[in-house]
């Protein structure tokens, strides 16, 4: 048999009574419904449930739930719940809306606010977007007219040179302007100066002579540019230090190579070599004593930051650099360092810099020295006006030099014949 709930007399005239003990075992077969309100709806004279009356109760048991927005569920006298089977059933199907009717009518509320908030919020982004976008007319003529006059933002006119290389492990990216700035600040240690005092034997003529065999012989083997720079500083550091007779100028000269060539070639110069090259004029044994003593003397520093170093880097911060720009550049450095005037007065980097802006110039590309150029290099045009006058000077003496190796190497056509380029008079004739 079915338990049957017995209810207490009720007083007539109340038509809702809360928080009886009905209610409190009703509460327990319904399970925990939360913050639910159960009202336990009794008639107040006992007439007799009919299916109608049935429908009727429920209907408005739902309709006062609706007013007050708080769902009711209504418990009948217990007599329905035993002899009514389908009435049960809806019972339990109106139970189990009201129990989940409140969580989403919370949730669409305040999904909405959300909503609408975000909605608003996006407005006034797209409000304020908007705004920034749009260019008065004033804007726009006076950035036609800076533009016009070349009056520009100089830090949107920098490039980053090094951007391509992000994922080149050997162009190191990530330290390349520590690097040259470490090679600034050294290049002074490496830098010669006027030594041709302390030379009683030789003169700049024959320091010229033996710089222009050594191209030559640079060139012929086919070694890298780094050699040669390499080659060229130890030469001149080392008369610096040692006073040197006419006779072993050369052999000097040869044995420097052959140490450049150990520090930068992967395929060395053999001893050999260097005599067959040099008609015999010193035997092996007498190279290499050389060398042992240029590397005392120097202390065996041979790590120096040389013209070439700061030369790729310029190269590469130039306007668009060609082939034919390359071999400008490199026409023009090697052309000064032939020359004893250039080492002595100016810098590594400052020569590089020279060429740079002598090469743009010779081939009339513009701007002669960018923004770029002039935060890569540290230097501005009126700084590395005098070198690059002077590089264009034995420009426009090369042709009728004496000394032809460095002319007629970059005449011809796999250098781009840039020799024969005609030098920029006017820049000879501008004033610094």
């Amino acid at each position: 048999m079915e338990a049957r709930a017995v209810l207490p007399p009720q007083p007539r005239g109340e038509g809702k009574v809360k928080n009886d003990q009905g209610q409190r075992r009703n509460r327990r077969v319904l399970g925990d419904i939360g913050n639910q309100e159960v009202v336990r709806i009794a008639e107040a004279k006992h007439r007799p449930i009919t299916r109608s009356y049935h429908a009727q109760l429920l209907a408005n048991a739902q309709a006062e739930a609706e007013k007050k927005k708080n769902p009711i569920v209504a418990v009948v006298d217990d007599k329905v719940a035993v002899n009514r089977k389908r009435g049960t059933k809806k019972l339990a199907e109106a139970q189990k809306k009201a129990i989940d009717k409140p969580e989403p009518e919370i949730i669409v509320v305040i999904s909405s606010e959300e909503e609408k908030v975000k909605s608003v919020s996006g407005r006034k982004s797209r409000e304020r977007s908007s705004r920034k976008e749009i260019k008065t007319l004033t804007a726009i003529l006076t950035a036609r007219s800076k533009v016009a006059c070349g009056v520009t933002n100089k830090q949107d006119q920098i490039v980053n040179i090094d951007m391509g290389d992000e994922n080149d492990d050997l162009a190191v990216a990530e330290y390349v302007d520590d690097i040259y700035k470490f090679y600034k600040l050294t290049e002074d240690e490496s830098r010669v100066h006027d030594y041709m005092n302390s030379q009683p034997d030789i003169n700049v003529k024959m320091r010229s002579i033996l710089i222009d065999w050594l191209i030559d012989v640079h060139r012929r083997f086919e070694l890298t540019p780094e050699t040669l720079y390499l080659t060229i500083n130890i030469v001149d550091r080392y008369l610096s230090k040692k006073t040197v007779s006419r006779r072993e100028l050369q052999l000097v000269g040869m044995s420097s190579m052959l140490l450049a060539c150990k520090y930068e070639e992967s395929y060395c110069l053999q001893v050999d070599d260097l005599v067959c090259i040099s008609d015999y004029a010193y035997p092996d044994t007498q190279i290499l004593v050389m060398e042992k003593a240029i590397l005392e003397k120097l202390e065996w520093y041979l790590t120096v930051p040389t013209p070439y170093v700061f030369l790729v880097r310029y190269i590469k911060a130039s306007i668009a650099p060609d082939l034919e720009m390359e071999n400008m550049v490199f026409f023009l450095a090697e052309l000064g360092l032939m020359h004893y005037p250039t080492t002595i007065l100016y810098c590594p980097s400052m020569i590089a810099a020279a060429a740079v802006f002598a090469a743009h110039c010779t081939l009339n590309k513009t701007p002669f020295w960018s923004e770029t150029l002039k935060h890569y290099s540290g230097y501005s045009e009126e700084q590395i006006m005098d070198c690059a006058k002077l590089l264009v000077e034995f420009h426009s003496a090369a042709a009728e030099s004496k000394l032809k190796v460095v002319y007629g190497k970059y005449s011809c056509s796999d250098r781009c014949a840039v020799a024969l380029v005609p030098p920029p008079k006017s820049l000879l004739a501008r004033s610094t």
